[in-house]
């Protein structure tokens, strides 16, 4: 399975350089107005490098991968890269992840949300989760156009990604952008690597969260985006993975995810690594084992591929 990701992820640095020169399947999230924006110059700033990480993004886009029709599997994700609700690390925990689900036959979409500020965002700690429903909203608004079956549309996401899919999996109920047409924002199923989930002084990333909250948030506020305590039975089944060393984000973040879940009899799978650290994309340096395959497994068990 090693030697499949590695031919994978070949594959998917030479298709980078085309994709991202070419620009020519990225969609602007909104088509007018930015909701709950405050009008301003962008001031938006790539780096490149073997991350490749953008910060300052006040302008969404989603990028879409589709994998020939022939192969499609009818299954999608949207994925939202991390980077501490500080940067989106786009290349390795984005488009690495869109190019290797391509080659599954699943169909990704990658999100490239609004960094919560003050100075562009009237509400900055909803700003992130509008920009992943509306993302929601509209792969299955365009599902047949795509080749995508519209019930088996799922969300992923990598450490503050994660917080901010999980939210999206647990906070769909209410919704924070214009939606007429009434479209169901629940993803189907969770992808949530490394993820961050709790807000708790004890468990959660706080870096996260006073980019998203600011740094004395309420009680209140703290408990909303605590995603652990607002799993129901209606949660989408998820699958996490994370490594028990993580000294950035806590490993204790997709273990009281799971317990949630599992409490609630929601389907989850959880897949821990001994070591591996934060941050390490597709492939876990010290480990022979691919989580992605893994999740590949997940999925085609649970029939959304």
């Amino acid at each position: 399975m090693m030697i499949f990701m590695k031919v994978v992820l070949l594959f998917v640095s030479l298709c980078l350089m085309v994709t991202m020169a070419s620009g020519q399947n990225i969609i602007k999230l909104y088509k007018d107005k930015v909701p709950n924006e405050i009008p301003g110059p962008d001031e938006e700033k790539p780096e490149d490098g073997d991350i490749f990480v953008i910060s300052s993004i006040s302008r969404p886009t989603l990028t879409i991968y589709l994998p020939p029709k022939e192969k499609a599997s009818g299954a999608a994700v949207v994925i939202c890269p991390g980077g501490g609700y500080g940067v989106n690390a786009y290349k390795h925990e984005g488009i690495m992840f869109a190019e290797a689900l391509n080659i599954a036959g699943v169909a990704a979409f990658v999100l490239k949300y609004r960094l919560p500020s003050d100075k562009i965002m009237k509400d900055k700690s909803i700003g992130p989760l509008q920009d992943a429903q509306q993302a929601m909203m509209i792969v299955r608004q365009r599902a047949k156009e795509w080749n995508v079956d519209p019930t088996r549309i799922g969300i992923a996401g990598f450490s503050a990604g994660g917080h901010l899919a999980s939210t999206a999996g647990t906070h769909y109920q209410k919704a924070l952008i214009d939606n007429p047409s009434s479209i169901s924002l629940r993803p189907n199923f969770m992808i949530l690597l490394y993820p961050v989930i709790s807000f708790t002084d004890s468990v959660g990333h706080i870096g996260s969260r006073t980019n998203l909250v600011g740094p004395s948030p309420s009680m209140d506020v703290i408990k909303l985006y605590s995603n652990e305590l607002q799993v129901t039975s209606d949660t989408p089944p998820t699958f996490l993975m994370h490594a028990g060393d993580d000294d950035v984000v806590k490993v204790a973040n997709s273990i009281h995810f799971y317990e949630a879940l599992n409490r609630n009899h929601v389907p989850a799978e959880l897949f821990i690594y001994p070591k591996g650290g934060h941050g390490f994309g597709l492939i876990n340096p010290t480990s022979a084992d691919s989580w992605v395959d893994r999740c590949l497994s997940w999925m085609k068990s649970n029939k959304w591929m």
